[in-house]
């Protein structure tokens, strides 16, 4: 072995023992003849010390540089008094170095392998191997690692099989657009890599697995954001004869377990919001509950003032920030406002004497006293108003709410806060192509008062499906899924899927509900998500080893890229007019 021991464990119960340390030069200091090494693996950092007297190693250390990887040997010492570092957890210890050996020289790093200065994206993501030493992301990695040796160990106990699904699948329509692989053996055909494993989880049920689960790799070829890349990884479960609070109840578990086993934190009870709950209290379907600041509806109140634009509009919503804005502050909220499709938003200040505002003189003085009953406003706070259709005043509103969350500095880091939606609606019309689509998928099963003419009536239609909210941030959703081949059917037909389309796309889950498909049901859990919310950030791509960037490419392997020509002929593929284009 080249090492007995790694650099984060030594301490004081270790003195005077001989050991083996390796891994990379931190840094190299020569404090008056001897020198000093912080020698570095992914468990810490230990201090290692070079005597003149031993000439031929002291000869080494004088050449070394960071990064270079090297092997010691020697004995663990207490540090001088004084010399003490108690940030470092091998801070009271060092080890005198009786030989070295040097394993591997390296080049001048072009980023800095430490967390006290960040290189731009572009330079972190072409030298990832050296990003990936800094010990912030090897203990996000870590932290990763934990959160799905838990999940596995709450799975297996809960009679959970681990079972993979294809990754080179049929290209079915489920929202995204399919990345595609040419099939040599089959010219002019092509897989798909799978969005998800629906339809296949959904055959295991069939197929009596009743509770299967595995940590799925999912691809979509859509535009990024922090929170999306091309190829992202959730954690799959599905559930035979079970209902969606059944469901929902393993979820919770699953969650308490991962957070006290990984951060030994113990969650609050995850609360439930209707959809139409949610957008209503908070302007979104997915709510951030860590703090008040709920939209009010003040339609009924404001219709007796004399104030045009209220009087006139569908719907009036406010919050009330306890925070007194300045003019201009208040305009930058106004424009932030329009900004999101607002025609505009009023505003009263809240003092000692009552309210305060260019429009306050066309509400009496009954009006401002329900306003202020209603809204329970104190002097300090400002009531800020859209007026609009309601859809669109929760929504301006709510992205309002999560702006003054993060401007006034509303929530606590370490604060962990799941709700749950459900009841959303099982189909959702699309404007731009006139029909109606899935509000989820097309294998969500709707809530048994619908399924008798649920065509009939689309825009009431409930689906028996729901999400998980994880401190404003969307973690997964689920459903309970159609089992009965003419239901699925039906659903097809409904939003443009004929009988023989269906059945070239889905034929095979179709034909296997005809032997008898149980009830089931199951969820996607966002497992990049999670841990990034985990580790206190937002972008995935922390918490992923090697992702991509917002172009889709990886800077330090050079994907995508182009292939030889006999690749091409061998897969009947032409690019040329892609050539000539470029």
């Amino acid at each position: 072995m080249l090492r007995t021991n790694t650099c984060g464990e030594l301490g004081a119960k270790d003195l005077k023992k001989e050991v083996k340390l390796a891994g990379w030069v931190n840094s190299r200091r020569d404090h008056g003849g001897l020198i000093f090494i912080d020698l570095r693996d992914r468990y810490g950092l230990t201090q290692v010390v070079f005597n003149p007297e031993k000439k031929d190693d002291f000869s080494i250390a004088e050449k070394l540089r960071r990064e270079d990887v090297i092997s010691v040997e020697g004995k663990v010492v207490e540090r001088k008094k004084g010399m003490e570092n108690p940030k470092m957890k091998t801070g009271k210890i060092e080890i005198e170095i009786s030989k070295i050996e040097v394993l591997n020289k390296a080049e001048t790093p072009p980023i800095e392998v430490d967390d006290r200065l960040e290189a731009g994206e572009d330079m972190r993501l072409k030298y990832r191997y050296l990003d990936l030493r800094r010990p912030i992301m090897q203990k996000r990695l870590a932290l990763r690692h934990n959160v799905i040796t838990v999940a596995r160990d709450y799975f297996n106990k809960n009679k959970f099989l681990e079972i993979t699904t294809p990754v080179l699948v049929k290209s079915t329509p489920e929202g995204a657009r399919d990345y595609v692989v040419p099939s040599r053996v089959n010219p002019g055909k092509f897989y798909a890599l799978p969005q998800s494993p629906q339809l296949y989880k959904q055959i295991l049920m069939i197929s009596g697995f009743d509770r299967y689960y595995q940590t799925a790799i999912c691809f979509r070829d859509e535009d990024l954001r922090t929170d999306r890349q091309p190829e992202h990884m959730q954690i799959d479960f599905e559930m035979s004869f079970v209902e969606s609070e059944d469901i929902r109840k393993f979820t919770e578990g699953l969650y308490n377990h991962i957070f006290k086993e990984v951060l030994n934190i113990k969650l609050d009870k995850f609360p439930i919001f209707t959809y139409e709950e949610s957008m209503n209290k908070y302007g979104s379907d997915k709510p951030d509950i860590r703090f008040g600041m709920e939209l009010i509806d003040v339609s009924e109140i404001v219709k007796k003032s004399d104030f045009g634009v209220f009087k006139d509009a569908e719907s009036v919503k406010c919050i009330v920030p306890e925070k007194d804005f300045s003019r201009k502050e208040l305009d930058k909220y106004i424009d932030f406002s329009q900004k999101e499709g607002a025609k505009g938003m009023a505003w009263m200040r809240v003092t000692a004497e009552g309210l305060e505002s260019n429009i306050v003189k066309y509400f009496s003085e009954d009006v401002q006293k329900e306003l202020l009953s209603l809204t329970k406003a104190k002097p300090g706070s400002v009531l800020m108003f859209i007026a609009d259709k309601k859809k669109t005043a929760n929504e301006i509103l709510g992205k309002l709410r999560l702006k003054l969350r993060d401007d006034l500095e509303l929530v606590k880091e370490g604060d962990f806060k799941f709700c749950w939606v459900n009841d959303f609606p099982l189909f959702a019309y699309n404007e731009d192509e006139d029909k109606w689509e899935p509000e989820h998928h097309m294998f969500s099963m709707p809530k048994k008062e619908f399924i008798a003419d649920f065509e009939k009536r689309p825009e009431e239609v409930l689906g028996d499906l729901w999400d998980l909210t994880l401190n404003g941030i969307e973690l997964a959703s689920g459903s309970i899924r159609v089992n009965i081949p003419e239901i699925q059917e039906r659903i097809m037909k409904f939003i443009g899927i004929d009988k023989e389309e269906a059945h070239e796309k889905f034929g095979f889950l179709l034909d296997a509900y005809k032997y008898g498909g149980p009830p089931h049901g199951g969820m996607g859990l966002g497992l990049d998500r999670t841990v990034a919310l985990m580790a206190g950030i937002n972008d995935i791509r922390e918490v992923i080893a090697f992702p991509k960037n917002k172009a889709a490419e990886c800077p330090m392997d050079g994907s995508p890229s182009s292939i030889e020509e006999k690749q091409l002929k061998e897969l009947h593929i032409n690019v040329e007019k892609i050539k000539k284009k470029e």
